[in-house]
């Protein structure tokens, strides 16, 4: 019982009946637990409104049908590296699902020799039923490292048909990232099946890995591609200096040779924070918010949101909405800030939203029901936010 409330979840619904209507900076909303018993949940995507696909860091890949979380885990999905923040990360589906069945998943994998180096691998299936079949890897990040943070693992795909995956700097490995025989620090660009476009950037310069799209990256964990094809991410900074930026091909976005953050020791990563060669990033942040994954809202749920950016945040435990015009941020506000640590935020094909919120509690905070007491150390619970 022990082992399994380390890592276990329970249910918190807040409702007119049970509670009143949270107003946050003048969001009005409901909310409710809709799984429990998630074990660090990263990452969500929604086959129907009522059939879901949830990534636990720990490596299962988890089915939601009707609200209710399947026993079993979908069955072929390769073995992760499941260290430190390494793990199954990403789940994105095809834009033709519906014929193709395919699946993308992001994780961490360890070194076939030497099981102590690991990589950033993405693979693909073919979803039926309850399992992944015919499994292919598409992409494997080089070259290996020791290190078990900073993998990005971000997936989305762009206007064409083509995939955008963040590789992250390794932690270890952050002189890399400026440059382009490597993948720390990077933004991937392939086509579906994992082969290289003729037109990225670097495909026909030698020594260059033909797959990089930008470079100078930390950490990026938020990627979103408008309908007009506008690529925007943000990435995580050292203490201090996350980062939103629009990613355009070739660009150098500067880590760690530019920088608005210094090491957590305290110490001076870069004495600059611009140069003539690299990009600026739209908006940064210090202190630092930790930002963790963002969406562009679509939905007529909440009417206030539409076609602004939502971005979840570790630190403070919030999402934040950008109203972002002409390639700049106009505004942010805070929406939503009772969760605690948000990892990851979706939109459902309803236009609801859903939270995916790991974090750690105190017991006097939680409800006085015996189950609620009983679960005091981890709370890894799926929110959904609906509009009353």
């Amino acid at each position: 019982m022990m082992n399994k409330c380390k890592h276990a979840a329970f249910c918190l619904m807040l409702s007119v009946s049970c509670m009143s209507i949270s107003t946050v900076y003048g969001f009005d909303y409901k909310s409710e637990v809709v799984i429990e018993n998630l074990d660090n949940p990263w990452s969500i995507a929604f086959i129907s409104n009522s059939d879901w696909l949830v990534t636990e860091l720990s490596g299962s890949l988890r089915r939601v049908v009707n609200g209710e979380l399947q026993e079993e885990p979908i069955a072929g999905v390769p073995e992760a590296f499941y260290y430190g923040q390494g793990g199954l990360s990403d789940v994105v589906l095809h834009p033709n699902f519906n014929e193709n069945r395919y699946v993308y998943l992001t994780m961490s994998a360890a070194g076939t020799s030497n099981k102590k180096l690991n990589f950033l691998k993405v693979v693909r299936g073919e979803l039926h039923k309850n399992e992944l079949l015919n499994v292919e890897t598409i992409f494997e990040s080089k070259p290996l490292r020791k290190t078990r943070a900073h993998y990005g693992a971000r997936l989305a795909f762009m206007k064409d048909g083509s995939i955008l995956i963040s590789s992250g700097d390794g932690f270890n490995h952050r002189e890399q990232a400026q440059l382009l025989d490597n993948h720390f620090g990077k933004f991937i660009r392939l086509n579906d099946d994992g082969s290289i476009p003729k037109n990225n950037p670097y495909a026909d310069k030698e020594g260059y890995k033909p797959e990089v799209w930008s470079y100078g990256h930390r950490n990026q964990q938020g990627l979103v591609v408008t309908k007009e094809g506008l690529v925007i991410a943000h990435e995580h900074g050292p203490k201090g200096g996350d980062e939103l930026n629009i990613i355009q091909p070739g660009k150098n976005y500067g880590w760690p040779a530019i920088t608005y953050g210094v090491d957590y020791s305290g110490a001076v990563i870069s004495p600059f924070t611009e140069h003539p060669d690299m990009e600026q990033p739209v908006k940064y942040w210090v202190p630092s918010i930790a930002p963790s994954s963002m969406i562009l809202y679509s939905g007529d749920m909440f009417p206030s949101l539409k076609n602004d950016l939502l971005i979840s945040a570790l630190k403070p435990g919030d999402v934040r909405q950008l109203k972002f015009e002409k390639d700049e941020v106009v505004s942010e506000s805070i929406i939503i800030s009772e969760f605690g640590r948000i990892r990851h935020i979706a939109e459902a094909p309803d236009g609801s939203l859903m939270l995916l919120t790991d974090q750690r509690r105190k017991k006097e905070n939680l409800s006085e029901s015996l189950l609620f007491q009983k679960i005091v150390k981890r709370m890894l619970f799926l929110e959904k936010c609906r509009l009353l």
